[in-house]
């Protein structure tokens, strides 16, 4: 009664307070539409509610927690719908600490509804068999073998289409029903190694699972009840991918589990490394056999000295502690040559293969050749890699000079010859290592003519001729090619 008397005397004339029963109220506040005007009526009812009252000589203090919904609203609204909004406002501002005022948000809650909503659709979905899983080939780029498959899930949506893993994935975040999701996947992908081992082909198959499935307390259990189901699949048959950062939370924990999946023939690799944090405690106590670089720092490998630094670092660690590395995302026959040269043989990446469904992997095994480039490159030794670093840095300043004349980059990069990357490893190693006089003539040359073109492109944008500029673009990239042909073969004739 105390503190209703004080609430109702916090109002405006004409402003309407009620007890709906316990401790909840509502009020009805007219002429106020919107937050801004509001407030200072709210934080009137706020610090009334919130005043001690003295009761029989006890100091009795409680706060309020309000929950504001607005009317009118886009869409029409009854009463009762109002004082819903309202009421899930006063939830979020009890969630967010209590004492404070929370308007409804509209936004956010068709945001929550069309969530949920997205959820029942794949629960529906599960129990319709609308999933389906893809696989990608992972091969031995040197030799040619298949050495697995990544099993990559798919969603024929009703409406949509075939979806991709990003468009409904981020879904399930801490969603029990990526737990249910994450067993069919398991399910799915060990029954289509028994029909593959069937039609003669063993192909061990890589499973991405979720850290939040993986830390169940009953997933090794339930692992091993689904291998019971599909008795064929042994041994190495079978891998789970998880990323770096699934075992931060509890180290321990996700090494012993890693520990009691290998004792029942399952192992594991360790997806996307070098985005996480990549310590090296992380790597000595999880017992993955299987390194995979992440696509991001082999795509830009060719143009980008520092994503290469990075992949000579993590093929470093991967042999330091005895652990097979593979690289995701090899798009084209360059990757591969790269890779192989930097002594990374295992590939996955469209160069390759797209994913595929599990019927079309028989087939495709059966006539997959690498790329006939890829068979007699020998990996660089540690004293030839800094050729290898120079042809990338070469490449990073002819992008450079592009986006110079495309208008990204407000100055060129230099046009000096003896200043560039390359130009400094000429002069260091350069010349020695291009041996017999004719060679080093050619190349000193070569790389004379691409800086006398770069300072022409140059001279042409800054006299206002953008056109002419960009047009000698392509013309500057063909002599980049032949001059990393030519750096290239070096290595390739192995002196």
């Amino acid at each position: 009664m105390a503190l209703s008397s004080r609430m109702q005397q916090a109002l405006r004339d004409g402003d309407t307070l009620a007890r709906l029963g316990g401790d909840e109220f509502v009020a009805v506040l007219g002429d106020l539409a919107d937050p801004e005007t509001a407030a200072p009526v709210l934080e009137r009812l706020r610090v009334a509610a919130a005043q001690p009252v003295v009761i029989e000589g006890r100091n009795l203090q409680v706060s309020a927690s309000l929950g504001v919904a607005f009317y009118p609203q886009r869409t029409e609204m009854d009463a009762e719908q109002l004082l819903r909004q309202a009421d899930q406002a006063m939830y979020q501002a009890k969630v967010a600490g209590k004492n404070r005022c929370h308007v409804f948000d509209d936004e956010q809650d068709r945001s929550i509804r069309g969530h949920h909503e997205s959820l029942e659709a794949i629960r529906q979905g599960l129990k319709a068999q609308t999933f389906e899983l893809y696989y990608q080939p992972k091969v031995n780029m040197r030799t040619g073998a298949l050495v697995g498959a990544e099993a990559l899930i798919r969603w024929h949506h009703p409406e949509r289409g075939l979806l991709l893993p990003g468009e409904f994935l981020p879904l399930l975040h801490h969603s029990e029903l990526s737990i249910e999701l994450g067993e069919w996947v398991l399910d799915a992908a060990m029954a289509q190694v028994v029909r593959w081992k069937a039609q003669g082909l063993q192909v061990p198959v890589s499973v991405n699972i979720d850290a939040q499935h993986l830390q169940r307390p009953n997933f090794v259990s339930r692992l091993k009840a689904l291998l019971a189901v599909h008795p064929q699949v042994g041994p190495g048959d079978l891998e789970l991918e998880i990323l770096e950062t699934s075992a931060l939370d509890d180290i321990g924990l996700v090494s012993q589990l890693m520990n009691d999946c290998r004792d029942i023939g399952v192992g594991f690799a360790l997806d996307d490394f070098g985005t996480g944090y990549s310590s090296l405690t992380y790597l000595r106590r999880l017992p993955a056999a299987l390194l995979k670089i992440d696509q991001s720092f082999v795509r830009d490998m060719l143009d980008d000295p520092e994503d290469m630094a990075i992949l000579e670092g993590v093929l470093g660690l991967a042999r330091a502690f005895r652990m097979q590395a593979i690289a995701e995302g090899v798009e084209t026959a360059e990757h591969g040559a790269f890779l192989l040269r930097l002594g990374c043989d295992w590939g996955q990446g469209y160069a390759i293969a797209r994913p595929m469904p599990g019927s079309a992997l028989p087939a495709w095994a059966a006539q997959w050749q690498p790329e006939p480039s890829w068979k007699h490159l020998r990996v660089t030794p540690r004293e030839d890699l800094p050729l290898l670093t120079a042809v990338v840095e070469h490449r990073a300043w002819v992008a450079a000079l592009a986006e110079h004349l495309n208008g990204q980059r407000l100055t060129p990069p230099t046009l000096d010859t003896s200043s560039c990357h390359l130009g400094q490893w000429w002069h260091k190693h350069g010349r020695t290592r291009a041996g017999d006089q004719p060679g080093q003539a050619r190349l000193e040359a070569m790389h004379e003519d691409i800086h006398h073109h770069a300072r022409t492109l140059v001279a042409l944008k800054a006299q206002g001729d953008t056109e002419h500029a960009l047009a000698g673009v392509s013309t500057l990239c063909a002599m980049r090619n032949g001059l990393t042909a030519h750096l290239l073969a070096l290595l390739d004739e192995g002196r």
